[in-house]
Formats: C-alpha cells, structure tokens, sequence
C-alpha cells in the first residue's frame, strides 16, 4: 500500500520543479507535473455541485427567473423601514443541495481479511486525455453545446410556416402566391350615421313598440309615424305632378316645334308663290313701320358718359354713407355678433347634449344617415313595427309578433359599418356555352 505522509509544511500543493533540467523517461517527468490549474478547476467544480449544480449544463430556464419581489436597492436605501434579520438565520439558512454524510457505522478500512492485496498500476493521476477534456470544458467547450445562430425571420412577428421541399421538376410552374390581407381589415369600421357616432349593437324599443303600451307613449309613436307616412304620400303625389308637368311641357314643346315647322314649310311655299308671280294673301296696309336703328351723335354718346359718371358717383357716395353709419355703430355691431355666437354656441352645446343622450340610452330613434354611403346600393329602410288601434289585442294567445330579428341584426351591423349594402340576386348570370359536334372521321394518324 502507498505512504501516506502528512502534507508539507506551508501550502497543500505539489511539490514543483520549475528549474528541474530535462529527463527522460515517463516516470522521471509524470510526476512532477504540474496539476495546480486541474486542482484549481475540480474545486471550483465542487463548489459548484455544492451549490446545486454546474452552470454551465443548466438550462436557461433554471438559471433565469422573473423578478416579482421588486428592487433589492430598496432596503439599503431606506434601512429603517426593512428588518435586518439575525446573522445565526442567515448561516443556517445557507443549506447545501448536496445531501449530507450518512452517520450510519461503516466497517473501517483497516480492517483486513489477512490477505495481501496484488500490486496495481496506480490509477489516481489524471492521464493527458483527461486533462484535455477538462480543460475544453473549463473553457466551455461540451460535447453537447448548443451552436448559436442568427434567425432569418422577425422574432415577434407570425411562426414562418414551414416551406416544403421543392421539387426539380416542377420548376417551370409558377409559385402559388397567397392573397394579401387587405388593409382594411385593421381598421375601425365608419358608421353611417351623419354625426359620425357610434350606434349600439341592440337598441332598446321605448314605450311605444310594446303590444301593451301606455296610452300616452302609443298615442304619441302613432302621431309620429302617421306624420313620417303622411310626408312620404305628399313626396310621393308632388313627384307625380311633377312628372306629369314634366310630360305636358314636353307635349306642348313638340306641338309648338311642329306648329313652327309647319309655318316654314308655309312660308316656303308663299315665297315660291311669289317667285312664280303668284300673290297668295293681301298685305295689310295698316301694319306698323319698324323704324331702323341709326348711329348715335358725338352729343348722344356723351350726354350717356354723363350719366353713367353720375349714377357711378351716387353709389359711391351712398356706400360711404354706410359705411361711416356703420363706423359709428360699430360696437353695437360687435355686441351684436357676439350674442349672436353665443347663442349658437348654446344651441349647439344643447344638441351635442341631446345627441349624447340619445346615444347612451341606445333607444331606437330616427337616423340621419350621412350621403356619401358604402358599396353602391342604400340602406334598406326600417319595416314599420307598429301595431295599429284596431289591431290592439288585450289577450297574449291573440298576439301577432312583430318585427324580424334577422333583418334588424343585419340592419344593425349595415348601419355600423360591419358589412356592405348587397342585392339579392336569385339567378346569376351563367357563362355562355358553345355546343359543337365531333368530326370523328376527321382524325387520322399518318
């Protein structure tokens, strides 16, 4: 068995020979060799087994956590508002992971079967390969270490779908492009209100749309919707008129046109009349002499200058009477305008406030859509739910439903701005096809 010898006075490193002259022979250099850096390693290695493992093959995940205890700052910058606990609860807390020594009996070493062992080879020495694997993982080099590369994609933006293999022969097809989203879709929808707000998704009927409604509130819808159809029948009559006007002036202009082509074609042939020598009518002598237009004299044309200079100069002077007769009322003019602001000012405040009501009550009231709409068709207009005096029921098994609630959600997400007005089309126009017959006996082979 090898001696073993208390260590060397001073350090507990082997002995170096740093001014030993070369030797020969693996015995002669081996065992002097210096393994400070090696010891160095291995107790930094134990340390960090001690601690709970080697940091370098944690994961991130072990190694990172998120701080959710706030700033570690804040007790040295304040100590009088933080406990400084006991130096004995910070030595015990201090827990090694690895576990502790067994204090179970072990049978001692010496303890022998009176048998002397075989001599060996000794094993405990680190060999080159050893050494050199220690040393790339002391300077981080493992078997297993991960190579770190860019990324070829944006990190935050959508997981880059896998491209699949091309294949070589396909080459000559062009690529499948996918369709762009447009930009649309990111942006907020426009209401068709001509205020430009909101509307809620689901208005609330007032009093009136009930099917047992307070004489008050039914008597007062019933006036407004038989004012609405009332308005809509004298639309409807003075663009009948209108068009009937339109007609009759049309008429009267085609029989005035013919009058008139007749009269030239009459007068056509008077004149060929006459040509011939032929006198169809008899000249009234009592027709009145149209006196020609002749030139004006230099004393004409200047009594005109005179009196144009004149009524030019009774302008002039009378819009500077005015003038001054404002400078001399101007601040009642001033005050005037004011009032006349704020007033408006006012009355804009008060519908702003009654527009603002309206909307967040979300009650059913009329729309004042705005003119420019989306798509090309209008807005379909509102079915009138209004059940009338005598359709008035005072039993619930004798109630009609009103209304549909499919059309008013479409309705409702139209006026949003969600969807587009569209048409129903029943049949859609299909592609021409052309029918032809087979010339079999046509096709021949050479």
């Amino acid at each position: 068995m090898p001696v073993i010898q208390p260590p060397s006075s001073g350090s507990g490193e082997a002995p170096k020979t740093y001014s030993q002259p070369s030797r020969k022979g693996k015995k002669a250099w081996r065992k002097n060799v210096d393994v400070t850096e090696v010891e160095k390693g291995l107790v930094d290695l134990n340390e960090e087994i001690i601690r709970g493992g080697v940091i370098r093959e944690k994961d991130s995940a072990d190694l990172f956590t998120v701080d959710v205890k706030g700033d570690s700052k804040i007790p040295t910058k304040f100590p009088k508002h933080t406990k400084k606990g006991l130096k004995a609860d910070e030595i015990i807390a201090q827990r090694s992971s690895v576990p502790a020594v067994s204090m179970r009996k072990r049978p001692s070493s010496k303890t022998t079967d009176g048998l002397v062992p075989a001599k060996r080879q000794r094993t405990d020495w680190v060999s080159h390969k050893e050494l050199a694997r220690l040393k790339r993982v002391a300077d981080g080099q493992h078997e297993s270490t991960v190579q770190v590369q860019d990324a070829t994609y944006d990190l935050w933006d959508e997981t880059p779908a896998q491209q699949p293999k091309k294949d070589p022969t396909m080459e000559f097809l062009p690529e499948k492009v996918e369709p762009k989203v447009p930009k649309s879709m990111k942006q907020k929808p426009l209401s068709l209100l001509a205020n430009g707000k909101e509307v809620p998704a689901v208005q609330k009927p007032t009093g009136g749309y009930s099917y047992n409604p307070m004489y008050t509130d039914y008597e007062k819808r019933l006036t407004e919707e038989g004012m609405k159809a009332l308005e809509t029948e004298n639309e409807r009559i003075a663009a009948l008129e209108a068009e009937r006007l339109k007609k009759e002036a049309a008429a009267r202009s085609a029989a005035e046109a013919e009058a008139a082509e007749a009269r030239a074609n009459l007068s056509e042939w008077e004149e060929d009349s006459e040509w011939e020598g032929f006198q169809s009518g008899v000249e009234d002598e009592d027709a009145p002499v149209v006196k020609r237009p002749q030139r004006k004299t230099p004393a004409q044309r200047n009594r005109a200058k005179r009196r144009k200079e004149e009524e030019r100069l009774a302008k002039h002077r009378a819009a500077m009477k005015a003038r001054r007769a404002q400078e001399q009322r101007i601040k009642d003019i001033a005050r005037e305008i004011e009032e006349r602001e704020q007033s408006k000012a006012l009355v804009q405040q008060q519908q702003q406030q009654q527009q603002g009501s309206d909307s967040d009550d979300g009650e059913i009231r009329e729309e004042k859509l705005r003119r420019k709409q989306i798509g090309k068709f209008k807005l379909p207009e509102r079915d009138l739910e209004l059940v009338l005096p005598d359709e008035l029921q005072d039993s619930l098994r004798l109630l009609r439903p009103e209304g549909n609630l499919l059309k008013d959600r479409y309705r409702s997400m139209l006026v949003r701005g969600k969807v587009e007005a569209r048409r129903h089309l029943p049949f859609r126009k299909q592609a021409n096809r052309k029918v032809t017959e087979k010339w079999t006996y046509k096709d021949f082979v050479i």
